[in-house]
């Protein structure tokens, strides 16, 4: 591919392959039938709009298919969309494969694995490092390949395990400013709180939730799980109340889909690192996307808020030379 989502500019004609991501049917004002098709490579999505759509367009255009599409790139809300002009499914003769559109971690497997079983293994409370060690076995290469979420953060194969590792990194910036937390709690925290999503997405290219993700959700699988794990290993003691509720309050408010407050630091804490590094990596998708001195698209889960990129030349921090 000569050029990625990413570094075409509202006013360019676009020609190029591209994966289908989800596709949503919808009918305008006058009863006209459209396809809002959400378009991605490697490089990042679009949404993109099918206009007097057909029955046959409906299954043609199905997630996890690649397309070719040539179209006009416009703006829509503050929002670039793609308007489409042709769209075709591609034949072995266009010589594309799906590794081409897929958008993965920044680093590699082994190297998260590595962070990931470094950290058990630095745990010293044996009923905890025991039921994390379980369930990273169990769901070891789901973990390793899908992604953290179907839009919004680390929506990318391998973004699961990315999200993880990042947030271990920061885990043990703050044990080291703050004596007080329990290092085998928090990092174990982090390591299964979003480990359900092994469950309740469909896989790493093109993820939706499954039945059981839409009936259960992430958060109450996880809550079930170590509790399974728990019995199947002997261990009954608090810890294991303790770990689910990490996983139970980790997105710390009802409204936000956690039954339970935080109620111990640990948890606490972890719901403000998953916060961050989700927020983050939200904000560094969207600021690649535009040039110095330019304005992002609006983020719709950071309040709707447009990031502005400053112009001036940020320098490397000076390096102790001594």
């Amino acid at each position: 591919m000569k050029k990625g989502i990413q570094n075409y500019q509202v006013g360019d004609v676009f020609d190029q392959y591209l994966l289908v991501r989800s596709v949503t049917k919808g009918v305008t004002s006058t009863g006209k039938p459209f396809l809002t098709i959400i378009l991605q490579d490697h490089t990042g999505d679009i949404e993109s709009k099918l206009w007097d759509s057909t029955p046959e367009d409906e299954r043609s255009y199905v997630p996890e298919q690649i397309v070719k599409v040539i179209g006009d790139l416009t703006s829509y809300r503050g929002k670039a969309q793609l308007k489409i002009k042709q769209i075709r499914p591609v034949t072995e003769q266009d010589g594309v494969s799906v590794h081409e559109f897929v958008e993965t971690a920044p680093i590699p497997q082994d190297e998260m694995i590595d962070v990931i079983t470094q950290a058990i293994f630095e745990m010293k409370n044996p009923n905890i490092q025991r039921i994390t060690r379980h369930l990273v076995k169990k769901h070891q290469k789901a973990f390793l390949e899908f992604p953290a979420a179907t839009k919004n953060h680390h929506e990318f194969v391998s973004g699961l395990a990315f999200h993880v590792v990042s947030m271990l990194r920061l885990a043990k910036s703050i044990s080291g400013l703050y004596p007080s937390l329990d290092t085998d709690l928090l990092y174990a925290g982090v390591i299964l709180h979003d480990l359900g999503k092994t469950k309740e997405l469909s896989g790493p290219v093109a993820p939706s939730y499954t039945t059981e993700g839409n009936l259960l959700g992430h958060i109450s699988m996880m809550v079930g799980e170590i509790g399974d794990v728990a019995r199947e290993l002997g261990i009954d003691s608090e810890e294991v109340t303790i770990l689910q509720h990490m996983v139970l309050s980790h997105h710390s408010k009802a409204e936000w889909g956690s039954p339970k407050p935080p109620l111990v630091r640990e948890a606490e804490i972890l719901h403000y690192i998953d916060n961050i590094d989700a927020k983050m990596n939200m904000m560094d998708r969207a600021l690649s996307k535009v040039q110095p001195g330019e304005f992002t698209e609006r983020v719709f889960p950071l309040e709707n808020r447009s990031f502005y990129k400053p112009a001036f030349e940020i320098t490397e921090p000076a390096t102790n030379k001594s």
